[in-house]
């Protein structure tokens, strides 16, 4: 079997890689937002031209992004949302309730602690992952359906 998987939230690890070393191999094609924090923040302006308000640069940006995660998402079979410890991602929450919006199963990876703030998103999930291991072993599972 062939995934198309989205790989949303958090970009300050590389939890994105370590699945995708783990899956090599498998007939997954990966797409997610942009993890280039700068150029994702100042895509609007460096496109559409300054704004002197940072309200409007945001916004720019964010809007411009917003059209790449919905265009991923909706192309996607699966999609594996990360919540870090670092930063709260309030925006990979958003993206899982799209997802779930849409009927796409989702895999949910974040650490216990997240477990009561995240108890809503973990129970329209498919499934919660601890490490991106288990993402991995999960994605083979569905590829092959084998252990």
């Amino acid at each position: 079997m062939q995934l198309n998987v989205y790989l949303a939230g958090e970009i300050h690890t590389d939890w994105r890689e370590t699945i995708m070393m783990a899956c090599e191999g498998l007939d997954i094609d990966w797409f997610g937002p942009v993890t280039d924090h700068d150029a994702s923040d100042d895509c609007g302006v460096e496109i559409f031209g300054a704004e002197s308000e940072k309200f409007w640069h945001d916004r720019k940006g964010a809007l411009l992004n917003a059209m790449r995660i919905r265009t991923g998402i909706e192309r996607a079979d699966v999609l594996v949302v990360c919540f870090g410890e670092k930063y709260r991602q309030w925006n990979a929450a958003f993206d899982a309730g799209y997802a779930v919006a849409l009927g796409k199963p989702v895999i949910v990876l974040h650490p216990t602690e997240f477990d009561h703030a995240l108890k809503e998103v973990d129970a329209a999930a498919n499934a919660v992952a601890r490490t991106p291991g288990e993402v991995a072993r999960a994605l083979r599972y569905l590829v092959t359906g084998t252990l």
